[in-house]
């Protein structure tokens, strides 16, 4: 079979995040930010980018994101990390512009042509996306990481953000769940499932462009935290609550299967811990760890419908003094 990337990385994809509790913990107090309107979007309530304005019609959109290997194909990894990294500038409402590499490679035990296939899928991912590659950073690691650093335009009055979601509206998924489970099959037994790494590698412009062309104004994409863990910060964001319909909720064949085998990712475990203080949840164990399933480059969570793309939910008013989301 050859080299397998997989095996030389502790977690894999975005399921290597830091769990969202421990991190919130790391940055709070941290809110450096100037008193100057020209920052639109910072740290404060853990968007998916920064936003900037530099002039009235303009804004840049500026995020960074990198991660382990999630597959053993070098050329599916660099496709596959490149397109979860532009899908932060695509779940704030804007266009990736330009990108540099982020590359982490062991180059004593690992052959660097692997390191060339991974930032040649990027490259194609990118181009795909109209956006330019101008170089980047690398470092000699004993774990091989890999993503960008990514630099958009948008409309600073046009923007999907996590904090504007209105209770009344539907929430649409435009990615189904399940490639967390199906990565830590494929990392422990290396079973290869094609239709995930499409998922994947899948651009979420076209998700992004409908939102905004129909008006909408609140998203987040899916990634490490699962659906209910990303959910959960835009309800506390907006101070509004959520409902999920469980069986509205689609997933990619064979991710309940590989839950059922038990290949279950200890981050998707710890995002079920996180969330189930805030959780009123009418389905099973099984099925509120699908919903936290840590996803890699997963889709858009857009609230408003979107035409070929599945609602899952709603937002409704906020019941309590704290954020609830009901799992039904």
């Amino acid at each position: 079979m050859g080299v397998r990337l997989t095996e030389y990385a502790r977690g894999g994809g975005c399921a290597c995040k830091i769990p969202p509790g421990e991190l919130e913990d790391v940055v709070r107090g941290l809110q450096a930010e100037p008193a100057d309107d020209r920052l639109v979007v910072g740290l404060g309530d853990g968007d998916d980018g920064a936003v900037v304005r530099i002039d009235g019609g303009r804004a840049v959109v500026a995020t960074a994101d990198f991660f382990t290997p999630v597959v053993d194909d070098p050329y599916d990894w660099g496709r596959i990390a490149a397109a979860n990294a532009l899908s932060d500038v695509y779940a704030m409402g804007g266009a990736p512009l330009v990108a540099v590499n982020l590359l982490a490679w062991p180059r004593d035990v690992l052959p660097m042509e692997l390191a060339t296939e991974v930032l040649r899928g990027g490259l194609d991912v990118a181009r795909q996306a109209g956006c330019f590659v101008a170089g980047g950073h690398s470092i000699d690691d004993a774990e091989p990481k890999y993503g960008m650093a990514v630099t958009g335009l948008a409309d600073p009055e046009h923007l999907l953000r996590n904090d504007s979601a209105e209770a009344g509206l539907p929430l649409t998924l435009t990615k189904p769940l399940g490639v967390g489970v199906l990565n830590n099959r494929h990392k422990q037994t290396g079973e290869v499932f094609s239709h995930a790494v499409e998922s994947m590698a899948a651009l979420n412009r076209a998700a992004a462009e409908a939102a905004l062309a129909t008006g909408h104004r609140a998203a987040t994409d899916v990634t490490g935290f699962g659906l209910l863990g990303h959910l959960l910060k835009m309800v506390r964001a907006s101070g509004v609550d959520a409902e999920i319909d469980a069986s509205a909720v689609p997933y990619l064949d064979g991710a309940r299967e590989s839950l059922r085998d038990g290949y279950v990712s200890g981050g998707t475990r710890r995002n079920l811990d996180w969330v189930r203080p805030h959780l009123d949840a009418e389905v099973d164990e099984d099925e509120l760890l699908l919903l936290t399933d840590a996803q890699t480059s997963g889709g858009l969570l857009v609230v408003g419908e979107l035409p070929g793309h599945p609602v899952v939910g709603r937002v409704v008013p906020r019941a309590g003094d704290g954020p609830r989301v009901t799992v039904r």
